[in-house]
């Protein structure tokens, strides 16, 4: 543990500065899709042919429930890629500033008491039993 409590926080600054800076998140995925028609005269049919498209969908699980959407090629498209793309860098940032918080916790010396009065009655709370007997089943 060589860093210090002033550093730590310097870097969760840091890290709340980058968060700031994210912009616009989606949760899910985008995908590039391609289909075939099933029609048997189709350039689709064909040996190695790819299918048609590309397509692009946007997926998503919300709160339990399945989302899904077919993108339109151009400014649509790049809109939802940027959004994920920021939701992916958004959840990254929230796991490092949560490793840093914990690290400030760590290194955050403990409060001092005055007198011990604190920590005097939490061993006489935890030193008394019951003295009710438990009933026989």
């Amino acid at each position: 543990m060589g860093e210090t409590l002033e550093a730590l926080e310097r870097k969760r600054e840091a890290l709340y500065r980058k968060l700031h800076d994210v912009g616009d998140v989606r949760r899910g995925l985008v995908s590039e899709n391609f289909r075939k028609c099933g029609k048997p005269n189709c350039a689709c049919a064909q040996e190695g042919h790819p299918g048609h498209g590309p397509q692009h969908l946007w997926n998503a699980t919300i709160k339990g429930k399945s989302h899904a959407k077919n993108l339109k090629a151009g400014t649509e498209l790049r809109k939802y890629l940027n959004e994920t793309a920021n939701h992916r860098v958004f959840r990254a940032l929230c796991g490092e500033i949560v490793e840093v918080n914990e690290r400030i916790c760590d290194a955050r010396p403990l409060p001092y008491a005055e007198g011990d009065d604190e920590s005097a009655a939490l061993k006489k709370k935890s030193r008394m039993r019951s003295t009710t007997k438990s009933k026989a089943k």
